[in-house]
């Protein structure tokens, strides 16, 4: 009785936000080359269903946009959205988190990388 009543109120709660956020048309399988190599990597064939990866498509556009919306919630108190607000929601994820965490990192590496070798550009066109 209680999850009849939990899926009903989840459902009207997802469609009610629908209706209130303009309507608008996303372009269809931006992600249809990207997904299609994760499907196959994690198993499937080199040439998934249309319909499978359209599927997994909705599903991933939908929960990046849950989670963006949940960020922008966030960080509203505070005016500016911040990594630190995807961090926050992915807490309790541990895989997701340490992910996260090891990306951004690793970013910090290539920005740090790249600034390296533009100074060092620059001493050569001075020196020259």
């Amino acid at each position: 009785m209680n999850n009849s009543a939990a899926g009903s109120s989840s459902k009207t709660r997802v469609g009610l936000s629908h209706q209130s956020e303009p309507s608008f048309k996303r372009k269809r399988a931006v992600f249809q080359k990207d997904l299609q190599h994760m499907m196959y990597g994690f198993g499937d064939d080199p040439n998934p269903l249309p319909e499978s990866m359209a599927l997994l498509e909705d599903i991933v556009v939908e929960y990046v946009t849950d989670l963006v919306h949940k960020a922008q919630d966030i960080a509203s108190k505070r005016g500016k959205l911040l990594t630190e607000d995807f961090l926050y929601l992915v807490r309790k994820d541990a895989p997701k988190f340490n992910r996260c965490t090891e990306l951004l990192s690793m970013n910090e590496e290539l920005k740090q990388a790249r600034k390296a070798f533009d100074v060092d550009e620059e001493k050569l066109a001075t020196i020259e």
